[in-house]
């Protein structure tokens, strides 16, 4: 396909090696206005915003996601496969299903769990378990560990559903998953299926399991700055 896509106006070249998808385009916005210098707006259709600037020198770009596994699978689509980004790193909120985990700590997503049948466009004779980039993954760790933050390694549940008729999100508790969100299992199995990079970098933003007062939309916006910091320390 050509570029411009249906879904992003910026021209080859555009986009830098490493893209940081939050899901807010706000927070994509504040990342850009931020951290990163000499900062250039190449997306604005829809209003999902993306930027692309320098972060101690590296060239690094950030582009909202939108909400849920069709909208981050467009788009992680269409940068993994048109505009040649090698790495994708969601910077997201997700809700605790640990009990040693407390809001604002910081999640890295080692597998992603899935109630979506996103999996079955790719006609596999069975289950399949997205995982994520362990590069990514070792070196966010390792850079966690660096930066004194309070965080856990582990699964996540990507949902298709905020509102859960079935009450059945607890129940991934007793299989040791750590949170859920609703856009990793996707970017998963489109990195695995273009052959590229990708981790999921969540804060948690309320608690399924714990009685802790959630963080509002501004926070969720424009406070969890350590995880956009780990996520930029990552980028390569």
């Amino acid at each position: 396909m050509p570029v411009p896509t249906p879904h992003i106006t910026a021209k080859l070249g555009d986009f830098a090696k490493t893209v940081l998808m939050p899901g807010d385009p706000k927070r994509a916005k504040f990342i850009a206005d931020n951290f990163l210098e000499d900062a250039v707006l190449v997306n604005d259709v829809r209003g999902v915003q993306g930027y692309t600037g320098f972060y101690k020198g590296k060239r690094v770009s950030v582009m909202a996601s939108g909400m849920g596994m069709p909208s981050i699978g467009i788009y992680s689509y269409e940068l993994f496969n048109f505009y040649g980004v090698e790495n994708i790193i969601r910077v997201g909120s997700a809700g605790a299903l640990h009990k040693e985990l407390h809001i604002r700590d910081i999640v890295l997503g080692q597998a992603a769990c899935t109630n979506s049948n996103y999996v079955s466009q790719y006609e596999l004779p069975g289950n399949y378990a997205p995982i994520a980039s362990y590069k990514l993954l070792r070196r966010a760790a390792e850079t966690a560990e660096r930066m004194g933050l309070r965080y856990m390694v582990g699964n996540v549940l990507s949902s298709d559903t905020f509102y859960d008729d079935s009450m059945g999100t607890a129940k991934w508790c007793k299989m040791g998953v750590l949170a859920v969100e609703m856009e990793s299992a996707a970017l998963y199995m489109n990195a695995a299926r273009a052959g590229k990079n990708a981790l999921c970098i969540c804060t948690i933003s309320d608690h399924i399991v714990n009685d802790e007062p959630p963080t509002t939309a501004e926070e969720r916006q424009e406070s969890f700055t350590a995880m956009m910091e780990l996520a930029l320390e990552v980028a390569e």
